[in-house]
C-alpha cells in the first residue's frame, strides 16, 4: 500500500538544488513519488514503507544545508533565519576592502623579500603583500569555507555540476593565476548573491503565503450551551459555530443568529464589506468586522471553500508547464556543457596563439570569467517563481489554478464552451408551471430528487411528499430512478421515461423534469433558472482576449438552451446531451482550437478532462469537476475567466522575458569574458545583478493592472 506524506524543509534557496533533491529522492528505494517545491520548501512523497520514509528523510537531511523542520515550526524573520550568512558577508566584505586598500596603497611597503614568476607574469612579495594576501585569504574563507565544503560534500556523493562546483573552480583557478584579490571577490560577490536570493525568495514565499492566510487557527463550537474550542478541522456539519468580532469564520455555513459585516476581500478580492444576517451563506476564510453571529456548519470543516483553497493552492505546483519543464533539464545538462566550453577555452585556444606556455594563464583566466557568468540560477529560480507569483495574485481573487500547466493553458485557448446550469445560469431551480396530475407528479419527483446531487433538484426540496424513494440510482444525464410502495419512479427528462418504455407528451418551454410511477405518466415540472447577470459581459471580454468562438453543451433542451445562448451571445448550442455526447462534442470543438470548458456538475467532468483548459466552479460545483478541471472559480462568478487570462497572459510574457532577457545577458557577458573584455568580479556580479533582475520582474506577475475589461473591473479593482 503507498503512503503519501509533506515533509517542511528549511534551507532549500536554491532552485537547481531543489531539482537535483527531488531526482536523488526519487531515486531511492521504496519511493515511488517524489516531488520538491522550490517555493514552498517542501517535499511530497509516496512511498511503500516506514523505511523509505526514513531513507528519504536522512537524504534531505545530508542535501547541502537543507534540513527536515519539525512539524507546526514556524517561519522566521530575515534577520533570524540569515543572520549568520549576513554576518558572515559583511566581515568577509571588510576583510576584502581591507586587503585591496592595502595592495593598492601600501603593496611596496617594507621592501621586496621575494620575486617569482607564475604563467609568464612576474610578481614581487612585500611585507605588506603578505599582509594584504592574508586579509584576501581571511575574507576567502570567511564565507568560502561551506563552498569549499558543499563542493567536496557533493563531489563524494556524485554530485559535481552545480553552482557551487563552479564557484570553487573559478576561485581555486584565479587563486593558481595569482589574482588573490578576484578569488575572494568571487566568494564575497556569490555569497552576497546568494543572500540577496535567499532574501527575496523568502519574502515572495511570505507575501504570497500571505494571500493564503485564510484559516483560522481555532474555532468555538457551541454545545449544548457552552463554548468549546477546538481545530478547524473538527467542525462537522450542523455545528453551531460563534463568530467574534475580528475572528474568521471557520467553515462555510449560514447565519443563525446575530448579524453583522464580513470582510471577503482574501476570498474574492471584494474590498466592500458584505452585511449578512441571519439566512444568509458565509464563506470559511471571511473576517467578522462587526457584530457577534452564530453560523450552522454546513459542510465539514475539509469539504469547505476555505479548506479548498487551501488544498488547491497548497498542490498547485504539482502540475509544471512545459517551459517550467523544459528549464529544469535545460539546467541540468547545461553546466556540464558549459564546464567542457570553458575547458575547450583554457587549454584549446591558447594553441592557436604561437605561444601555449606564455598565453595558458591569460586563457585560463578567460574560461574563469566564462564559468562563473554561466551559472543558470537566474533562469531555474524566475521561471518556477513568476508562475507561483501568478498563481497566488489569481488566489487573491479566488481563481484557484492547479499549476503553472492551468496558466500556460488558459493563455493558449482558442475556443471556448460552457456548460449552462450552474455556469451560464445561476442553478437556484424554482419549480413554475405542471403539467398533467400536477400534485401527484410533485410529490412523486420530491421523493425521487431527494436522492440526487443534481442542482435541479433543490427545486423539489421545499415540497412535502408521503413518498419515500428507496434503492435510489442517479443516471448522469438523464435523472433519477427508484422504487416508491414497490414500484418503480422516475424523474428525468424525456430520454430517461423512453428508456423505460414509458410514453410522454413533446412539451416545450425550458428546462423539464418528467414524472412517471410503476410505467405510468404523471406529468411534467418547469424548471425555471435565472441567467447570470456578468456572463454576457465574460463571454464578450473573453472575444475581446482572443477567443475565435463560444459554444453551450448542455444536456437541457434545445428551446430553453437555445433561448440562454442568445441572451448570453454565443455562437452555436449543443443540446440534450448525455455525458459521453458531450465529450465527442469536446473532441470535435478541440479539432478548431485549444479549448476551454466551464462547467459544475458530475457529468461535465469528462469534458473538463478532455478540455485543454477545464474551468469549474468552486461553490456550486461537484467535488469530481473540481478535481477534473485545471482552473477553479470559488465564488461561481463568470467575470473571474476573463481576469483569469489576463493574470495567465501576463505570467506567460514575464515568463519568456525573464528567459530571453537571461540568456542575452549571459551569452553577452561570456562572449566579454571570452574576449578578456571583463574581470572575474565583474563577471560575478553580472551573475547576480541577472539572477536579482529576473527575481524582481517575476514580481510584476502580481501588479494591478492598468485597464481591465467590463467582466473583470469588479473583481480585478476588489470593489
Amino acid at each position: 500500500m503507498t503512503m503519501k506524506k509533506k515533509l517542511q524543509l528549511k534551507n532549500l534557496d536554491c532552485a537547481n538544488c531543489a531539482r537535483a533533491l527531488e531526482e536523488e529522492v526519487a531515486a531511492l528505494d521504496g519511493v515511488t513519488y517524489a516531488s520538491v517545491d522550490f517555493m514552498r520548501q517542501s517535499l511530497t512523497l509516496e512511498y511503500e514503507n516506514e523505511a523509505a520514509l526514513a531513507a528519504a528523510i536522512g537524504k534531505a537531511n545530508s542535501f547541502e544545508d537543507v534540513r527536515v523542520a519539525e512539524e507546526g515550526s514556524k517561519a522566521k524573520g530575515v534577520w533570524q533565519e540569515h543572520r549568520g550568512e549576513i554576518l558572515s558577508v559583511i566581515l568577509s566584505a571588510v576583510l576584502l576592502i581591507a586587503g585591496i586598500v592595502l595592495q593598492e596603497a601600501f603593496g611596496q611597503a617594507g621592501g621586496v623579500l621575494a620575486v617569482y614568476t607564475l604563467f609568464g607574469e612576474t610578481y614581487t612579495l612585500t611585507p605588506a603583500l603578505i599582509a594584504a594576501y592574508a586579509l584576501f585569504a581571511g575574507a576567502y574563507f570567511t564565507v568560502g569555507w561551506k563552498i569549499l565544503w558543499e563542493t567536496c560534500k557533493n563531489i563524494a556523493h556524485g554530485r559535481i555540476f552545480d553552482e557551487n562546483f563552479l564557484m570553487t573552480l573559478a576561485s581555486i583557478g584565479a587563486i593558481v593565476l595569482g589574482q588573490y584579490a578576484e578569488a575572494a571577490e568571487v566568494m564575497v560577490l556569490y555569497c552576497l548573491g546568494e543572500l540577496l536570493q535567499g532574501v527575496a525568495v523568502g519574502s515572495s514565499r511570505r507575501s504570497i503565503a500571505s494571500l493564503m492566510d485564510l484559516k483560522s487557527e481555532t474555532a468555538t463550537v457551541l454545545t449544548g450551551g457552552e463554548q468549546k474550542t477546538v481545530p478547524p478541522e473538527a467542525i462537522r456539519k450542523g455545528d453551531i459555530l460563534l463568530v467574534r468580532a475580528g475572528e474568521k469564520v471557520a467553515a462555510d455555513g449560514v447565519v443563525v443568529r446575530g448579524e453583522t459585516e464580513l470582510d471577503t476581500k482574501s476570498l474574492s478580492g471584494e474590498a466592500m464589506l458584505r452585511p449578512v444576517s441571519v439566512g444568509d451563506i458565509v464563506l470559511g476564510g471571511s473576517i467578522n468586522a462587526g457584530g457577534v453571529i452564530e453560523v450552522r456548519a454546513e459542510k465539514d470543516y475539509s469539504e469547505s471553500t476555505v479548506a479548498k483553497i487551501l488544498d488547491l493552492v497548497e498542490n498547485s505546483a504539482a502540475k509544471k508547464a512545459k517551459t517550467e519543464k523544459f528549464i529544469t533539464k535545460f539546467a541540468k545538462i547545461y553546466t556540464p556543457v558549459v564546464v567542457c566550453a570553458a575547458l575547450l577555452v583554457a587549454f584549446l585556444a591558447p594553441a592557436f596563439t604561437g605561444d601555449y606556455a606564455a598565453n595558458l594563464g591569460g586563457w585560463v583566466y578567460r574560461a574563469l570569467t566564462f564559468l562563473v557568468i554561466s551559472c543558470p540560477c537566474a533562469l531555474v529560480i524566475s521561471v518556477p517563481l513568476s508562475y507561483f507569483s501568478g498563481i497566488g495574485f489569481a488566489a487573491k481573487f479566488g481563481i484557484l489554478v492547479k499549476g503553472s500547466t492551468g496558466l500556460d493553458a488558459l493563455v493558449k485557448a482558442q475556443i471556448a464552451a460552457f456548460d449552462k446550469t450552474g455556469t451560464l445560469t445561476y442553478g437556484n431551480f424554482t419549480v413554475g408551471q405542471v403539467y398533467g396530475d400536477k400534485e401527484r407528479a410533485l410529490k412523486v419527483a420530491a421523493a425521487a430528487e431527494k436522492n440526487s446531487s443534481h442542482p435541479v433538484a433543490a427545486a423539489f426540496a421545499h415540497i412535502s411528499t408521503p413518498y419515500v424513494g428507496e434503492n435510489a440510482k442517479e443516471l448522469a444525464g438523464r435523472g433519477v430512478v427508484c422504487e416508491i410502495e414497490g414500484k418503480t419512479a422516475l424523474a428525468g427528462n424525456k430520454k430517461l421515461l423512453e428508456e423505460y418504455g414509458v410514453s410522454a407528451p413533446e412539451l416545450g418551454g425550458g428546462t423539464l423534469v418528467y414524472v412517471a410511477l410503476g410505467g405510468e405518466y404523471l406529468g411534467c415540472a418547469v424548471i425555471e433558472d435565472k441567467v447570470k447577470e456578468n456572463a454576457r459581459e465574460a463571454i464578450s471580454a473573453l472575444r475581446g482576449q482572443g477567443i475565435r468562438a463560444c459554444y453551450m453543451l448542455t444536456g437541457d433542451n434545445k428551446e430553453r438552451a437555445e433561448a440562454v445562448a442568445e441572451e448570453v451571445g454565443l455562437d452555436g448550442v449543443y443540446a440534450g446531451l448525455l455525458p459521453d455526447q458531450k465529450l465527442e462534442v469536446a473532441q470535435a470543438l478541440k479539432a478548431q482550437g485549444s479549448l476551454l470548458y466551464a462547467g459544475d456538475g458530475i457529468n461535465d467532468a469528462p469534458v473538463l478532462v478532455e478540455a485543454d483548459a477545464g474551468v469549474s466552479m468552486g461553490g456550486v460545483g461537484s467535488d469530481a469537476a473540481i478535481e477534473a478541471s485545471e482552473v477553479v472559480l470559488m465564488r461561481d462568478d463568470l467575470s473571474l475567466l476573463p481576469l483569469g487570462r489576463r493574470i495567465a497572459k501576463r505570467t506567460r510574457g514575464v515568463v519568456l522575458q525573464n528567459i530571453v532577457f537571461s540568456i542575452l545577458i549571459k551569452v553577452a557577458v561570456m562572449a566579454l569574458g571570452v574576449l578578456d573584455l571583463i574581470p572575474l568580479g565583474v563577471a560575478v556580479f553580472a551573475d547576480v545583478g541577472v539572477m536579482m533582475l529576473a527575481v524582481l520582474n517575476s514580481f510584476r506577475t502580481r501588479l494591478p493592472f492598468a485597464k481591465r475589461e467590463p467582466a473583470a473591473r469588479k473583481s480585478a479593482d476588489g470593489e
